[in-house]
């Protein structure tokens, strides 16, 4: 009781594999996305740094030009006309005359310094700051040529800084020296507004993908439910006729629900031979039962006294007593025989000599009667079945041929083959079989002349035993008769290629062969 608890606190605490597989497939898109997304977002912030950068070097590089005319030590006077003009240089529009040396937007000085981005301080020769466009957060340094450098500043914000120093124009002398701050303002707006946007297309994403990975779960695990409601149903009811839906999915879901289909089919096989089994012994036997009660009351009320009727009574018995024996040994028989492809798989059987074997057997004990053999094989040939249950088969057809042969007793055996299956045909110029009867001479207990078939010592049992032997290796029985001209009885078994027997004899070197006491009964049914 208590491990039955406990595996019920297990089961329900267990993850179901349809959210393990959303789980699992979800994570992995996940990371593989994250991945993706951060190269993206790595390259395009990569992108607006080196344009911050250009922006500054060019920065540097337009007031270096528009102060390198200079041939003294550069001075507030110099600059401040160039850096900050003070009349405005927009002109009316004149035809004459190109439109960048007019228009406001196109002054590079002006658009550099209006940047809200860039702080532009220019210095004489001592170091001293002569201009400056907006108050400067890194402190000055002279440098002998043009040096760009990323600084952490005291908040954890990060700058261009570039430093350049500035010679008249024929490059003789230095005048003095400019630095140009970017503070990436631009830049890092841009950068948290696109991380931004991105987390939240990670938490969408992160959604989606595990929405649509539980969907493609269930969608691709649904007939491992369907399985789970078969197998269970079948676990309540072991006669339930329910079965795995069928799948148009070529997939190995589709496969293992055909294998559990066709496992619960032989199950259900199996439950209905047993019901059978059981019915028709009840049955069966119901007879010399009675019979022998009703003998065994005779004498106990006064036949006991009478000679005569005791001798009868104990005869009357004792062959009941003996045709139950058959019955039971031939019930035995067909139970194995309903197993033979779990039992007796991997044989191989050399037909030809068997067939040899039995009319020889046959042409020994049964004297009076005119045995033939058409033999097309001219060379052993061999099939996929135990030798002594080919050896019953035969000796069932054969024994069956002589006793409805009363009149004529003349059998005629042949063997032969095609190009995949050997024929076995017992032909036999007896009483024939109806047509209203012949489709049930292989029913369990069918006699079409029951008296006769008594008479006969037979229970009905023998072709029934026949057919499920032949049909357990795949093989077919047939059966052809005409009233007053006789029967003929066929089988066919598939003969195996050179590939095939070598296949079978491997797997039977890994299993024993079945001992004599485990397959059926043969002889008894010479008896």
């Amino acid at each position: 009781m208590i491990d039955e608890q406990a595996q019920s606190i297990k089961k329900r605490r267990r993850l179901s594999l349809k959210w393990k597989w959303a789980l699992g497939t979800g994570t992995g898109v996940f990371v593989i996305f994250t991945v993706v997304l951060g190269l993206l977002f790595s390259s395009f912030t990569s992108v607006l740094l080196r344009q911050e950068r250009r922006r500054t070097d060019d920065a540097v590089k337009v007031v270096s030009q528009r102060l390198n005319h200079e041939r003294t030590d550069l001075t507030s006077d110099d600059v401040e006309p160039v850096l900050r003009p003070r009349e405005n240089p927009y002109q009316p529009h004149d035809p004459s005359k190109p439109d960048e040396n007019h228009n406001l937007y196109n002054d590079e000085i002006i658009r550099t310094l209006a940047s809200d981005n860039l702080a532009v301080s220019v210095y004489d020769r001592s170091g001293a700051e002569i201009f400056a466009s907006r108050v400067d957060p890194e402190p000055f340094k002279a440098v002998n040529k043009r040096q760009l450098k990323l600084n952490k500043m005291a908040g954890g914000h990060v700058v261009y800084v570039e430093r350049a120093p500035i010679y008249t124009r024929d490059g003789t002398r230095l005048v003095g020296y400019v630095q140009v701050t970017n503070r990436l303002n631009a830049y890092w707006r841009t950068y948290q507004r696109t991380g931004s946007i991105l987390i939240v297309l990670l938490l969408i994403g992160l959604l989606a993908i595990s929405v649509f990975g539980y969907m493609l779960a269930s969608y691709f695990l649904r007939p491992i439910s369907d399985m789970t409601a078969t197998i269970t149903g079948a676990r309540d009811d072991p006669q339930s006729s329910l079965r795995v839906p069928e799948s148009r999915r070529n997939d190995e879901l589709a496969d293992l629900s055909e294998l559990l289909n066709s496992m619960l089919d032989q199950m259900q096989r199996y439950i209905d031979q047993q019901q059978q089994f059981v019915g028709d012994v009840s049955h069966e036997l119901r007879t010399p039962v009675a019979i022998i009660q009703g003998h065994m009351e005779l004498l106990n009320r006064w036949g006991k006294d009478d000679p005569e009727v005791l001798n009868e009574s104990i005869q009357a018995s004792l062959a009941e007593t003996k045709r139950m024996q058959s019955l039971v040994q031939e019930m035995l028989d067909l139970s194995r025989a309903e197993q033979v492809e779990i039992d007796f798989r991997n044989q191989v059987t050399d037909i030809k000599e068997v067939v040899n074997q039995v009319f020889s057997n046959f042409k020994m004990i049964h004297p009076d009667f005119t045995f033939s053999l058409d033999d097309d094989l001219r060379k052993a040939t061999y099939v996929s079945m135990f030798r002594d249950h080919l050896e019953q088969v035969l000796i069932i057809l054969m024994d069956n041929a002589v006793k409805y042969s009363q009149t004529r007793k003349e059998i005629h055996l042949s063997l032969s083959e095609d190009r995949r299956n050997a024929q076995v045909s017992v032909q036999d110029f007896g009483e024939g079989i109806s047509p209203e009867n012949i489709d049930r001479v292989f029913n369990r207990f069918y006699r079409v002349d029951k008296a006769r078939s008594r008479e006969k010592g037979g229970n009905g049992l023998g072709l029934s035993i026949a057919k499920r032997l032949v049909e357990g290796y795949n093989g077919k029985v047939s059966v052809e008769s005409v009233i007053g001209h006789g029967s003929i009885f066929q089988i066919s078994l598939h003969i195996l290629t050179t590939a095939e027997r070598e296949h079978l004899a491997k797997l039977q070197a890994e299993k024993p062969t079945p001992r004599a006491g485990e397959a059926l009964a043969g002889s008894n049914l010479l008896e």
